[in-house]
């Protein structure tokens, strides 16, 4: 079997992965058109040319997309409908794992609560996953079923017109530092997220802070983040994408970061700004060795770097290869299906062709987003899950051998 036909079938996992960021062109323009939201264009072909490209000057170009998708989920029936959407599009493309996440709070509004919110889009991609999983291969074993969790995100900053939320939320705190604001949203969430998971017994398996690293530090969102994890509530953090080793190291010591989305900069040296670390060089090791010992899993956007950041030039210069030589635990993961016009077979296709992954070290990066997830049953069930998950994989391997164990050497 060809590699790019073993990756189409074989059962994928996304760990990050935004919604906002993922709905479909052509249901971005049937609700602006209906809702009388303006576009830059109404053609999915107009939207591919202005806003989602397939390069990017930098990650405030980038951003600029979700000022529009956004717009476009403020009913609980859009937000359903999207998350439906979304469910169905990873499904097809054998992702038989999601955690979908995007920050609440952008669309809390008149007409929505964060419980409504929260529920909207569960309740769209609970829909989808319970169609998947009727299905007759399914149901007798023969195939893993849908599984998927939520993850909520905190922002690091944020402007009034962000939202109708924020803007109350700003206007409420006229005379608080804009920091102390920020952070007191992402306790506000945090505590919201807790009260309706438990209420409501949604899968919110996750907290993650999202948003501007620079001027914008972890720390101020402590609090939020030790109540998330006083209440069992797992954490990952957008980290190193366009700050330093620093950032990382905070988001892992003061929000106890179980992941770290990107990471991109966990290496460079020369994006360390604090005076205080005097040898940098040993700094960024004992950081990386803390990272591999404790096994904090990076959520890797090969495609989304790139775009974001131009200066990385190719592929092949990605700081993926660095990881791959200190043995840290990687998933590979879309960050935005839409904006950065990918799927999880394309991020994977794009690794095997320029990290130079051979077949067993490819079965463990897939499997391993499967065993970092933050799986919303019991710890019993996710081990039974994985386990199906390794066994499906393993079948695909090696179609013709009845023992459940491979050595991946069918791959080509």
């Amino acid at each position: 079997m060809k590699i790019e036909e073993f990756i189409a079938k074989a059962p994928k996992s996304d760990l990050h992965v935004h919604l906002d960021g993922s709905l479909r062109p052509e249901t971005l323009i049937d609700i602006a058109r209906r809702e009388k939201i303006k576009l830059p264009s109404y053609t999915v072909e107009g939207l591919n040319e202005l806003f989602f490209r397939d390069h990017y000057r930098n990650l405030g170009e980038y951003l600029s997309c979700f000022k529009y998708t956004v717009r476009v989920m403020q009913t609980p029936e859009d937000l359903e409908r999207i998350a439906y959407e979304f469910a169905l599009d990873n499904q097809a493309e054998g992702v038989r794992y999601v955690e979908v996440r995007f920050a609440p709070q952008l669309h809390v509004n008149s007409r929505m609560d964060l419980g409504a919110v929260l529920a909207s889009v569960n309740k769209g991609m609970e829909r989808a996953a319970k169609a998947f999983n009727s299905r007759p291969e399914v149901k007798k074993g023969n195939e893993p079923p849908f599984k998927y969790g939520i993850i909520t995100c905190a922002l690091r900053a944020f402007e009034r017109k962000s939202s109708e939320y924020y803007e109350n939320f700003l206007n409420a705190h006229p005379y608080s530092a804009d920091k102390r604001v920020f952070g007191l949203a992402s306790y506000e969430l945090a505590q919201g997220v807790v009260r309706v998971r438990d209420q409501l017994g949604l899968p919110l398996v996750g907290f993650d802070l999202s948003g501007p690293e620079y001027g914008h530090p972890a720390d101020d969102h402590w609090k939020a983040f030790q109540y998330a994890h006083k209440h069992f509530l797992c954490k990952t953090v957008h980290a190193g994408e366009a700050y330093g080793p620093e950032s990382i190291f905070q988001a892992i010591t003061d929000l106890h970061a179980d992941r770290i989305g990107h990471a991109y900069y966990l290496f460079d040296e020369k994006k360390i700004r604090s005076k205080e670390i005097g040898d940098k060089k040993q700094y960024v090791q004992r950081l990386s060795r803390y990272i591999a010992d404790r096994r904090i899993t990076i959520e890797v956007c090969l495609t989304s770097n790139l775009q974001t950041n131009p200066a990385i030039g190719k592929l092949g210069n990605h700081q993926f290869k660095k990881m791959q030589r200190h043995k840290l635990s990687t998933t590979f993961c879309t960050d935005n299906r839409t904006v950065s016009k990918t799927t999880v077979s394309r991020e994977i296709k794009l690794a095997v062709e320029h990290f130079n992954i051979r077949p067993r070290e490819l079965k463990n990066h897939i499997i391993y987003g499967f065993k970092r997830c933050f799986y919303p049953g019991k710890y019993t069930e996710k081990r039974s899950y994985v386990r199906s998950i390794i066994d499906y994989y393993e079948k695909l391997e090696n179609p013709d051998k009845p023992s459940s164990r491979s050595t991946g050497t069918k791959i080509k």
